[in-house]
């Protein structure tokens, strides 16, 4: 008989590999939420989605611009010094929810504006409901392909 290494007479006692992996991929969401929680950065996303997810959104780059509020928007624009004005074309303050429920200029895909205090939660159920994201998407590629029309007065 062949003699057994200390390797084989040592006990290794890893578990199950996919277990290992559930419990680091556990550890690293617990780590991660204090971090997407308390960040500098990111609050209208975090707004929307409070709780870190290994799971896609499934948003494309319309959706993104939107709801980060980051994009062809006079009030983003003007809060960055790239126009001397936050207003649309139409007299109304430039902003996404602008755009998605009053604009003149994107009455074909308008969805009914919250009031203020449903705000937060108007804008959760949009991103979570996929028609009411296509019509953003559809804004966000209007407003894209027609910035003269977007121009401030």
């Amino acid at each position: 008989m062949r003699e057994q290494t200390n390797w084989q007479k040592t006990q290794h006692n890893m578990g199950n590999p996919i277990h290992i992996l559930s419990l680091l991929r556990k550890r690293m969401l617990e780590e991660w939420q204090p971090s997407w929680k308390n960040g500098g950065t990111g609050l209208k996303i975090y707004n929307i989605m409070p709780s870190v997810s290994l799971r896609p959104t499934n948003w494309i780059r319309e959706d993104v611009i939107f709801f980060s509020q980051h994009g062809p928007f006079p009030s983003y624009l003007k809060r960055f010094h790239l126009s001397d004005s936050d207003y649309c074309s139409c007299g109304g303050i430039g902003t996404a929810l602008h755009y998605a429920t009053e604009c003149i200029y994107t009455v074909s895909w308008h969805m009914r504006k919250p009031a203020p205090n449903f705000e937060q939660e108007w804008l959760k159920r949009v991103a979570n409901n996929l028609v009411s994201r296509q019509k953003i998407r559809r804004i966000i590629k209007f407003i894209s392909e027609n910035r003269d029309i977007f121009r401030p007065p």
